[in-house]
């Protein structure tokens, strides 16, 4: 699978010598082909042409993650019947010759009640294409359009809205209701409970160490820095570990606390931070595995941003690290510094060459982590404090080779990489992402 996800399967490995089955970070639909864009103008015209089934077939094409088969369409007889996966969710669906609708389940609710009836009512004022709905004993979201308005446009913002909320939804129902049963999950693929272990390891290993590092510092002084140190740490924490459900709320719920519009000095919003961290690092075994888990999206729960904004982030954070390297700081240079990428890597719908640079960065910096999930080539060696110059130059040039057909303009001069300590080679390939073009063809 990461073969395909990150373009390495065509390496000068033998054959038996495979990466494992992980994936990571948060999915990005910023990552269709020149073919696969080619779908969404095919789609267009065939609705134009009233050609509605061919249409609709030919925008699941385009939806369609072949890396993940996240989409299945068919056509029987006058009807397409369709489902997609976005994350713990199912969206289930057909279109007939007048009609189309679309169905995701949240969760059973054998009694009635209203405090849930309360908040979906509430929270329906909130959705734009979609509805919450009561089908038999299960809470779901419904979306349904005339055929003749189901243009591309409107299915794919629909289903989106759909999918991602309903994915949201679902956990926190069940969690916040002890009436709701969780239903229609059996799609969810688990993952061993080594890999649970090692994750959890190092979960409750980067908390300590972070919270141990702020607590050394001036709370007042050196806020920015502290800032930076909690930020990335949630970011590095959603990128490799990948949280889902409720332990995904609660990350994000920290995240979103600190960049809330509000009077707060930084300091307390840090204090803030520190808490729902060490809350997080008290978590048992058995409150964090549920939610480790592999799941298949067909949506981004964020949104494309031009390359500009991206080196304008990965700059700023370079620049800022300045100050902490130069004043004997190089523990929070090395997370201010990586900060920039980790932070458009959680915000933005990245192109997914830039997810494929970021994951190398991580598996130097974090490369005992990789090391124990299985991953034999080490990029960098924590122990000798040695590079592995050679193969991180053939991952870069492969990435680059894989997507140069849809960015012609694409480049990234390994030769500008320093290898004299993690920090200046952390610097040194982040600035050159600054620089990498991802205007398309």
């Amino acid at each position: 699978m990461l073969d395909k996800l990150f373009g390495w399967g065509k390496k000068k490995e033998s054959p038996e010598k495979t990466l494992p089955p992980i994936r990571f970070g948060r999915y990005s639909d910023n990552n269709k082909t020149l073919e696969k864009t080619q779908r969404w103008t095919d789609a267009d015209n065939l609705f134009k042409e009233k050609k509605y089934h061919e249409s609709i077939l030919t925008f699941f094409d385009y939806l369609r993650d072949d890396a993940l088969q996240n989409v299945t369409a068919v056509r029987n007889g006058e009807a397409v019947d369709f489902h997609f996966y976005q994350g713990s969710k199912v969206v289930r669906g057909s279109s007939n010759g007048k009609s189309l609708y679309a169905e995701v389940t949240l969760a059973g609710m054998p009694q009635s009640s209203v405090p849930v009836m309360r908040r979906l009512l509430e929270q329906n004022f909130n959705l734009y294409y979609s509805r919450y709905a009561l089908h038999n004993q299960s809470l779901c979201m419904r979306f349904d359009a005339d055929i003749e308005s189901a243009n591309p446009n409107k299915l794919y913002y629909s289903f989106k809205e759909l999918a991602t909320k309903a994915d949201k939804q679902d956990d926190l129902l069940v969690q916040d209701f002890s009436g709701l049963q969780t239903i229609d999950n059996s799609h969810i693929e688990t993952i061993a409970d080594t890999e649970k272990e090692i994750k959890y390891k190092y979960l409750q290993q980067w908390i300590n160490e972070t919270v141990t590092l702020v607590e050394s510092l001036d709370a007042e002084k050196m806020s920015g820095g502290i800032a930076h140190l909690f930020l990335n740490l949630a970011y590095r924490i959603d990128y490799l570990i990948v949280p889902e459900g409720k332990l995904l709320y609660d990350l994000e719920d920290t995240v979103s606390k600190y960049f809330a519009k509000d009077e707060k000095p930084v300091a307390e919003k840090n204090k803030a931070m520190m808490a729902a961290f060490k809350v997080m690092a008290q978590k048992t075994k058995e409150e964090v595995f549920p939610f480790l888990f592999r799941s298949r999206h067909t949506f981004a729960i964020t949104v494309p941003q031009p390359q500009k904004t991206i080196a304008d982030t990965v700059y700023g954070a370079n620049q800022n690290m300045i100050w902490y390297r130069d004043n004997s700081y190089p523990q929070i240079a090395q997370q201010v510094s990586e900060y920039g990428i980790g932070y458009c890597q959680y915000n933005f719908s990245l192109p997914r060459v830039i997810t494929e640079l970021y994951h190398i960065l991580m598996m130097v910096v974090y490369s005992d982590f990789f090391k124990e999930l299985g991953y034999e080539e080490g990029l960098y060696n924590s122990g000798s404090k040695q590079f592995s110059p050679s193969l991180i130059d053939e991952k870069i040039r492969g990435i680059m080779d894989e997507w140069r057909k849809k960015f012609p303009q694409i480049n990234f001069k390994t030769e500008n990489l320093k290898y004299d300590s993690l920090l200046s080679f952390t610097h040194s390939f982040t600035s050159e992402i600054e620089f990498v073009n991802t205007e398309a063809k």
